[in-house]
């Protein structure tokens, strides 16, 4: 069975796809990975980026051409650091949806993928996209705002609630934080002060830590009793985190971040990447 990690990245060429492509290689040189950047034909899209097409006859042309420059620059730039292959696909049809079946089809490992940020996340532009993606996927996913630029996370922050998954799902983030000498802030989230969610913690860190051969690991037990997605995004400020990491295996948690508007409450996370892991 061919265990190469996959790293799928789409993209509709705007700046913030662009900078998920940076994100991908940077992980791609780390992971020793096969990225390949994907491409769904959108006549909307296009008509942005050549408004002068305007029967669409060139925009396969168009495409390949864009897509043949950025392989060769991620090549280029990649491959001698470790970056196994860069190869690049184009499909017809729904974004999302298509997204998703090639994800499937390859059996990736990860998927980056870009945003724009709380002013765009409306519908038709890649930020609302992402927030499906997010939501469908069942594949891990980084989500890259567009004025974040890669540099190697000095700490990532994993927000928990200590399901039984965790164990497994901390592993991926100890390996990622190896690449990096990054620390690891593991942050149980409480919607109380209450005795008892110091003592489930304590517990919890106990059960935890053999899991986890790493010596950069800090256990937090933090209170938010209102907006948790608010909580984490003040946590990441103060903590000078460069990452959020959750698990959604279990939507329970991942529901209590993100619930009601998605794409909304991801807009909080503008300034750092979002992993978002779906199978511990």
């Amino acid at each position: 069975m061919d265990q190469t990690f996959k790293i799928l990245c789409p993209t509709d060429f705007s700046e913030c796809s662009l900078n998920a492509i940076e994100y991908a290689t940077r992980l791609g040189e780390k992971y020793k990975a096969d990225l390949i950047l994907f491409h769904v034909l959108n006549r909307e899209d296009y008509q942005k980026l050549s408004p002068s097409d305007t029967d669409g006859k060139h925009q396969m042309d168009f495409v390949l051409e864009k897509l043949q420059n950025l392989q060769k620059a991620v090549n280029k730039e990649g491959i001698n650091k470790g970056l196994r292959s860069c190869t690049s696909v184009v499909r017809e049809g729904n974004i999302v949806k298509e997204t998703l079946n090639y994800a499937t089809e390859i059996n990736t490992s990860l998927i980056v993928v870009g945003t724009e940020g709380v002013n765009d996340f409306r519908e038709n532009i890649i930020g609302s996209r992402a927030s499906r993606i997010v939501e469908q996927s069942q594949w891990d996913i980084l989500v890259v705002p567009r004025k974040v630029f890669f540099k190697a996370p000095r700490k990532l922050v994993y927000a928990s609630d200590y399901l039984e998954e965790d164990k497994i799902a901390i592993q991926k983030v100890v390996e990622f934080a190896r690449f990096f000498d990054s620390e690891i802030d593991i942050v149980h989230v409480s919607g109380t002060h209450k005795a008892l969610d110091k003592s489930l913690h304590e517990t919890m860190v106990e059960e935890i830590e053999p899991f986890i051969k790493y010596d950069k690991v800090n256990f937090v037990l933090k209170s938010f009793r209102d907006d948790i997605a608010l909580g984490l995004e003040n946590y990441l400020q103060t903590a000078k985190g460069d990452m959020l990491v959750t698990l959604s295996e279990k939507k329970s948690f991942f529901d209590q971040i993100f619930s009601k508007s998605l794409s909304k409450k991801m807009a909080y996370f503008i300034n750092k990447p979002l992993w978002v892991i779906k199978s511990a």
